[in-house]
């Protein structure tokens, strides 16, 4: 069991893990269940998420599952405009992440909505200028490890060692960052994003290695794939699958949840943090 370790990113302290609610204002995410396309579904998934003790909610407004439709730059910003004004009015100071890979949508996004962190699949792979536009923004950024695009990356899957491959090129891109100035940075290792099933356990097996980048480390298995095919099941069956999982992120010493149902993860922090002491 990993110790856990405070850390500061930007305006916020992380001194126990986080519970990050995913709000997906999308026709098409993975999971159905998570999907809010009108403003009364998302004002009913913010309550939601603030009753059951989010300590931060993450919106998307593009979908990366492979498969899923593309999206202009002008309607990403709209679903974010709208979502944003949403969140903003029911919880005036909860933090809030805007899961994109476009830096334009990430300089709208902190200079015209306040969005306190930049959550980036692509690792900055996808965008030349999201390191430079971080760091002229100044706010936390999710770096993401993830191979090629949404529609090609379970092709990009040979790894000499998944954990060590994974390490070198997350530290790489760690290094740029710090170049460009920006010091805020979460680490990501892409569960599910150009990983196999048993890589992705590999990696899970191994998360604790993380800390070695000496930044925070941020998990996002919440009923993904490898949770329902190696339990032969749906992802509206996978929540039993995540809990486990999650805890397991936990015991490792993982800062942050990134989950769709906030209350399970929120009861799984209360019970490791009897044993870890947060």
């Amino acid at each position: 069991m990993a110790t856990f370790k405070s850390y500061t990113l930007g305006k916020f302290t992380i001194t126990r893990p986080w519970v990050m609610g995913i709000l997906n204002v999308t026709p098409d995410s993975f999971w159905a269940g998570s999907r809010c396309d009108t403003q009364q579904a998302i004002e009913q998934r913010v309550a939601t998420m603030i009753d059951e003790g989010a300590d931060a909610i993450d919106i998307g407004a593009y979908s990366t599952r492979p498969g899923a439709a593309e999206v202009t730059v002008h309607d990403e910003m709209a679903r974010l405009d709208r979502a944003m004004h949403i969140v903003r009015a029911m919880a005036p100071d909860l933090p809030t992440s805007v899961d994109t890979f476009r830096a334009d949508v990430a300089q709208f996004a902190v200079e015209q909505l306040g969005v306190d962190i930049i959550n980036d699949v692509s690792g900055g792979t996808l965008d030349n200028d999201m390191f430079a536009t971080v760091a002229r923004l100044r706010v936390p950024y999710v770096l993401m490890h993830m191979r090629g695009t949404p529609a090609t990356m379970q092709q990009l899957t040979d790894y000499d060692n998944v954990v060590a491959d994974v390490l070198a090129d997350l530290r790489v891109k760690l290094d740029k960052l710090h170049d460009c100035g920006v010091r805020d940075v979460l680490i990501d290792p892409g569960f599910g994003f150009s990983k196999t099933l048993e890589q992705n356990y590999q990696l899970m097996a191994r998360l604790a290695d993380f800390h070695q980048l000496k930044a925070p480390l941020l998990v996002g298995i919440s009923r993904k794939s490898m949770i329902y095919k190696a339990l032969d099941c749906t992802a509206d069956q996978a929540l039993n699958g995540t809990t486990v999982l999650n805890t397991l992120a936990l015991q490792a010493g993982t800062h942050i949840l990134r989950v769709h149902d906030v209350l399970p993860a929120v009861e799984a922090r209360t019970l490791v943090g009897k044993i870890m002491d947060y």
